[in-house]
Formats: C-alpha cells, sequence, structure tokens
C-alpha cells in the first residue's frame, strides 16, 4: 500500500486584520485576516516547522517502527536562495542522515503538488515540505488575498509506517497560458484579467476530476470530502461548484483566515482534513495552477490513531491580529527603515558554519559521558571534572525549556523591536541563552514555558544566518523555585 504515512502544517503567529490596509490607503473595505511570517521566519524556517511537527506525530502514532525518509524535497515560489540548494539546511535542522537526498522542487505554485504525485507514484519514503512568503503591491489583490504558511506530507509504503491514506487514483492536465507570473528580478507576481482564467482552469478542473475517478474506478458520488484550491479565486469557486454538484462536500479552504499561501496550500488543506478524517474517507484534492491536478485518497484505520499536535485549527485560533500595517509593510521591504548608527553586521562564515552544523542547524548539545554534564554550545572540555574528546551528543531542538531570566532590549536594532533575550533552564538539564520571538515583551515572565524554534537571526551581504529561538508555549505557568532571578530591562 502506497499513501501518506503523515502530514502537517504551520501557520505564522501573526496575523493582519486587511481592514488595517483600508484604514492606511482607503479602498474597497476588506474583511478577515491574513497570516504573516514574522521577520525571522522565511519559506525555509517555515517548511523546517511543518516538517518537525509531520515527523512527530508519524513517530507518536506508528506501531510498525518509522523509517526515516530517504528524500526530502522543498518546493516554494519563494525561496530564500536562488543557484543553492534550500533543502540542505532543512535536512540538516532535522537532523537527518548524510545519505538521506536533499533537492529542491521550486519556481511556481503547481512544484509541490507535482513533488507529492511523484512521491506518490514512487517507492522511497519521501518528505515533502512546502512554503511561501507571498504578498503583492500594497492595498493590491495579492496583497489581501495571500498569506505565509508551510507544509509537509511524508509519503512511503507499508514497510516505511503507517499508512493514513492510500492511493487511489490521480489526474493531470497542463496546458500553457499566462494566468500569473513574475518576471526575474521583479519583487510582485502580475496577475492576468481573471476572466481568462475562469475560461482555461474550469474545464481542466472537470476533465482532470473526470479522469482521476476512472483512474479509481470510483463514482462522483463516492467522494466523501472534496478540496478544490488554487490562486485564481474565481476559478476555483466556479469549478468547486461544479464539482460538488449541490452536494455538501467542500472544505473549507482556510483563506478567510490566512489567506492563500500557494505553493504549500494544498498541502496544508490536506492535512487540515486528515487531522478530522475518519477511517474509509474518500479525500479528493483538486488543485488549479498551470493546469489541473487531482488526487483521490481513501483513510486506513490508521488514521484514528494518528493525532497531530498542534492542529491547524489550533493554529490558527491561536493567532495574533495585533500586528500594524506599517509593520508587516517593513517585514516585507516596502518600508525601509533607518539603520542603526553601528558597524554593518558581518556575514555568516561558510567554513565556520560547516563545522558546527550539528549544532548550528540540529541544535546538537554534547554530554559528558563520565559525569553526565550537558554543554550548550557542544564543547570538548567538560566543566564538570575536566575530561576531554568524551562526549555524546544530545538534540536538543525538541526540549521544552523554562525561562529563568531575561532582558528586554530597547537598543538592539531589530526588524521587530524591543529585543529580547533569555535566560533558558532545559527540562532534563543544560542552560542556555537566545533571543525569543513570536512573543509580547510585555508579558514575557520569569518561568514561562518555551519551546525551540528554527529562524533567521540575520543577513548580511545575501547570506542568511540561520539559528535557533525560542517561543512561548500557549500555556505558561512560574515555578516556585525563581524567587531572587533578576528581570532586567534596558
Amino acid at each position: 500500500m502506497r499513501g501518506i504515512i503523515s502530514a502537517a502544517g504551520h501557520v505564522p503567529h501573526h496575523r493582519l486584520r486587511l481592514e488595517r490596509i483600508t484604514e492606511t490607503l482607503g479602498g474597497v473595505p476588506a474583511r478577515g485576516t491574513r497570516a504573516v511570517a514574522s521577520h525571522d521566519e522565511d519559506a525555509t524556517t517555515m517548511a523546517v516547522a511543518a516538517a518537525r511537527l509531520a515527523l512527530a506525530a508519524a513517530r507518536a502514532g506508528d506501531e510498525v517502527g518509522l523509517v526515516a525518509p530517504s528524500v526530502v524535497t522543498f518546493a516554494s515560489a519563494t525561496p530564500p536562495y536562488l543557484d543553492k540548494t534550500n533543502a540542505t539546511a532543512i535536512h540538516a535542522a532535522l537532523r537527518l542522515p548524510r545519505d538521506v537526498r536533499a533537492v529542491d522542487a521550486g519556481g511556481a505554485p503547481r512544484s509541490a503538488m507535482g513533488a507529492l504525485l511523484s512521491a506518490l507514484e514512487g517507492d522511497r519514503a519521501t518528505l515533502l515540505t512546502a512554503a511561501d512568503v507571498r504578498t503583492g503591491p500594497p492595498g493590491g489583490p495579492d496583497e489581501r488575498e495571500t498569506g505565509d504558511a508551510g507544509a509537509a506530507i511524508l509519503v512511503g509504503s507499508d514497510g516505511d509506517g503507517d499508512v493514513l491514506a492510500e492511493v487511489l487514483g490521480t489526474s493531470s492536465l497542463s496546458e500553457e497560458f499566462l494566468d500569473r507570473y513574475r518576471p526575474e528580478g521583479a519583487a510582485h507576481t502580475i496577475r492576468w484579467e481573471e476572466r481568462f482564467g475562469e475560461t482555461r482552469y474550469v474545464p481542466l478542473a472537470v476533465e482532470a476530476f473526470a479522469t482521476a475517478l476512472k483512474d479509481a474506478s470510483l463514482a462522483a458520488d463516492g467522494v466523501d470530502r472534496l478540496i478544490v484550491t488554487g490562486l485564481h479565486a474565481r476559478a476555483v469557486d466556479k469549478a468547486a461548484v461544479k464539482l460538488a454538484a449541490g452536494r455538501d462536500i467542500l472544505v473549507d479552504d482556510r483563506t478567510r483566515a490566512i489567506g492563500n499561501s500557494g505553493t504549500p496550500h494544498p498541502l496544508l488543506l490536506l492535512a487540515d482534513v486528515l487531522e478530522t478524517a475518519t477511517p474509509d474517507q474518500t479525500i479528493a484534492l483538486v488543485v488549479l495552477a498551470d493546469g489541473a491536478d487531482v488526487l483521490l485518497l481513501r483513510t486506513t484505520d490508521a488514521i484514528s490513531r494518528w493525532q497531530p499536535t498542534p492542529t491547524i485549527t489550533g493554529q490558527i485560533a491561536a493567532g495574533d491580529d495585533r500586528l500594524p500595517y506599517a509593520r508587516f509593510l517593513t517585514w516585507r521591504g516596502n518600508i525601509v527603515p533607518e539603520l542603526p548608527r553601528r558597524p554593518a553586521p558581518a556575514r555568516a562564515s561558510a567554513p565556520a558554519s560547516s563545522r558546527n552544523v550539528d549544532w548550528k542547524f540540529g541544535l546538537t548539545a554534547s554530554r559528558d559521558r563520565s559525569t553526565g554534564a550537558l554543554h550548550l554550545p557542544p564543547a570538548r572540555v567538560s566543566w564538570d571534572g575536566g575530561a576531554v574528546d568524551d562526549m555524546e551528543p544530545v538534540p536538543m531542538a525538541d526540549v521544552k525549556a523554562t525561562i529563568r531570566t531575561f532582558t528586554v532590549d530597547h537598543l538592539a536594532w531589530s526588524p521587530s523591536p524591543p529585543t529580547v533575550f533569555a535566560v533558558l533552564d532545559f527540562d532534563g538539564g543544560g542552560r542556555y541563552a537566545c533571543a525569543l520571538t513570536d512573543c509580547d515583551a510585555g508579558r514575557v515572565k520569569i518561568g514561562d514555558r518555551v519551546e525551540l524554534v528554527f529562524r533567521k537571526v540575520g543577513e548580511a551581504d545575501g547570506v542568511i544566518n540561520y539559528f535557533w529561538k525560542a517561543r512561548p508555549l500557549p500555556l505558561s505557568s512560574v515555578p516556585t523555585d525563581v524567587d531572587g532571578v533578576m528581570h532586567r530591562e534596558g
């Protein structure tokens, strides 16, 4: 049996209320919110976040013993790097073995669906990741209708793990026409007149859906859940009405809450449906992007044991919609604030990063075998007993921690001031100081519980410096043993 072993999505913490665009620029009032990647997030970090959730859910619900993926694929229309493989950073952050192939499949929103279908047609365990940071000219439809997100799908066969949903049939139709495009060097996508795209996409959707049903030997009324998505909203709406044929099987595509995330959106919606699916349900995924792709799946008994945390519904509900429109424009580069009167930061060193890849990307500490002393960052000489080169690696990215003390810095330059730095005590031992993200500086408290997230810490000369930050957990508690620890602000 070939199919999906696990799936997850990453919805950024921040939301932009669409009426704030109108309040600033005028125009037709808009309602709803869109998900906004923070200043320290990009397509790579969001893909890592989704992949960590997908792998964790697979390990928790698997009964046969999960096999590590042998391929990692990254799909994005907004990759952080060109002429360099972005998937290798994802591979390193997930601490996967060196013999796991890491490749990009980018350039257009259809790339994620193409990579998913290719993985399902293959025979290797594949972790497909996708993410986009989408926007458009201020006040335009792309700014209002799109959003930022990441998604991950783990594909394999029975021997790779418990298959949650098996493949019943597929269909793909390709056709060359201009719907939306971004010339080289352009900051924003250009959209063709909507009525033209509608006349091309809707017939493609109807034909591809019929072909997939035939491939699966399935009647249209055998579909329990129907997902129709694509960046051409008008065509998606018209195609959905035709394919649903009056039945109440359409899935909310989440665009009112987070916007259309482009490349990862089909995977995000599929993961969302799987989170609430029951055994023996048939799911149809129809994607309109430079043609039409259809995937038919049937859930198995294993899905009743699979419980991803946090769910996409939970992430959407937990979003913070207080983001000012001016700060959103700053994060997107439409407003350039005055830089600090300080020396420019040095770019990250390629040799230093290469020597410390396990720590920098995988957050792997070292533990003294003789005393158990933990070292963050890893060290050759133990602080307890002085043993030399007698260490074992200890991955820390999945370990929760507690804020021991922190400082709020209003002087350090940041795209989202002020900057919060905290000293963390990890569960089971280990202490480290790092920056906090996705937090309100006025609400941070000693004793708050945090988790580690892979983020950008800076960029210089085109080199992105990735590392780990801490993010407050939804429910924080204050231990009783923190009395006397100073809280400094300055």
